[in-house]
């Protein structure tokens, strides 16, 4: 069997080798003393091995609070690796080894998860995403070209036929995908069943008389029998596509919702912060999307360029290619597709499409397109049009001369972009 590889940054007030062989120790087979049980062979079949360790700073100071006393704190990268036998399969215990206990260790002044490499064995006995780029397109009807996607705001407080009415407005102006927010689930104000029924007869509608069925990713999350309940709500009404806030619902949760269901999974990452903003302890979105692709997720939030959080565009780049790559080397590739959202409007759209490296990603604008001056229709449409614009490889301003709601786009939004 295979083994489990994962690259960390570690920061130590004792030599970079000696922290790894700690981490090793208490990731495995170890513990701060050597027990009678704990023998050699053990050790060799069972242990966390230290493959690299690379030093590449030393500091003055620890970058966190530390209770080891040093005057010198080093800072690299280390390589561990674990056999699978001790875990098997499992995503839930692959992650309390690799992103376990290690963070609290003592001799850990900073510490981040960077890379995960799962062996073959996991693409057997994981299910992995059921529809991906492929399967949400043909959903959606939209063969190339990115889609375009939205939120329905406010955020809470619609009620179910309020709801109803802005999607109807957002599928008259052409939209390819709807989401709830992840604050609406099923609230006393907007029952998850009332909510379904009101928004898919509006969509079923809609899809009769134009061919062109809205993909509406219902927001299901809560415990394993609420999900269940809520995806068979939504499949009975004709719905596309469930979303869930992948954070709350753990691993065990996305993998039972995919095993039950026959829906795409929109996975949402509220409360990613709580991972990625400190540069000194975490989990890189390379290693952490990963675990949800296995699990089932067809499509995986990464923020936006020029966002309204902190995250800078060059993290948001490296998530989304991340999310298109390969998993393996052979068998299947568990694409998952890209989720751009966040103070998105038609500016944003051609360096989406090269920090994607293709059009296989879903964007969602809300104020880009239910904010845009021409009104909701002109907002979709200046979407299109910008990715027109980056197929043909022009400039936005170049080709918004031919394109009214582009150019109307740029002058609404363009000093917010400056």
């Amino acid at each position: 069997m295979g083994r489990i590889y994962a690259e960390y940054e570690l920061e130590s007030p004792v030599a970079l080798e000696r922290a790894a062989e700690v981490i090793a120790g208490e990731q495995s087979s170890g513990t701060f003393l050597k027990l009678p049980g704990e023998t050699d062979d053990l050790r060799a079949r069972s242990g966390a091995v230290a493959e690299r360790v690379e030093l590449l700073d030393t500091r003055s100071a620890p970058s966190l609070p530390c209770r080891i006393e040093s005057d010198a704190f080093q800072r690299g990268r280390i390589r561990l690796s674990w056999p699978i036998e001790t875990m098997g399969p499992s995503l839930p215990n692959v992650l309390a080894t690799v992103a376990g206990n290690l963070f609290e260790l003592a001799e850990v002044s900073a510490l981040r998860l960077l890379d995960v490499s799962f062996p073959p064995e996991f693409a057997s006995a994981c299910p992995g995403p059921a529809f991906g780029v492929a399967g949400t397109r043909r959903l959606c009807g939209v063969e190339s070209g990115p889609l375009i996607g939205t939120i329905i705001k406010p955020s809470v407080g619609l009620t179910p036929d309020q709801t109803a009415d802005v999607v109807e407005d957002l599928a008259q102006g052409g939209i390819d995908f709807i989401k709830d927010d992840e604050l609406q689930a099923n609230g006393p104000a907007c029952p998850l069943p009332e909510r379904v029924d009101r928004v898919m007869r509006v969509v079923n509608d809609h899809a009769g008389r134009t061919g062109k069925k809205v993909m509406v990713a219902f927001n299901i999350t809560g415990d394993l029998d609420e999900m269940r309940r809520g995806h068979d709500i939504v499949r009975a009404a004709g719905g596309t596509c469930v979303m869930v806030s992948m954070h709350c619902i753990g691993l065990a949760g996305m993998t039972a919702l995919r095993r039950h269901g026959d829906l795409p999974i929109h996975a949402h990452r509220a409360g990613w912060g709580l991972f990625s903003r400190s540069p000194d302890i975490g989990i890189s979105y390379v290693a952490w999307q990963k675990f949800w692709r296995l699990a089932g997720a067809d499509h995986l939030h990464v923020n936006g360029l020029g966002n309204k959080f902190s995250e800078p565009d060059d993290s948001v780049t490296a998530s989304a290619k991340a999310v298109l790559s390969p998993l393996f080397d052979a068998g299947p590739a568990f694409e998952a597709m890209p989720v751009f959202s966040s103070g998105q409007t038609a500016l944003q759209v051609p360096g989406t499409v090269a920090a994607a490296g293709s059009d296989d990603f879903l964007i969602c604008a809300g104020g880009g397109i239910i904010g845009h001056p021409g009104g909701i229709g002109a907002g979709v449409a200046s979407m299109r049009q910008a990715a027109e614009a980056a197929a043909l490889g022009r400039g936005l301003p170049d080709h918004a001369r031919e394109n009214e709601a582009l150019a109307q786009a740029i002058d609404a939004f363009g000093k917010r972009m400056a």
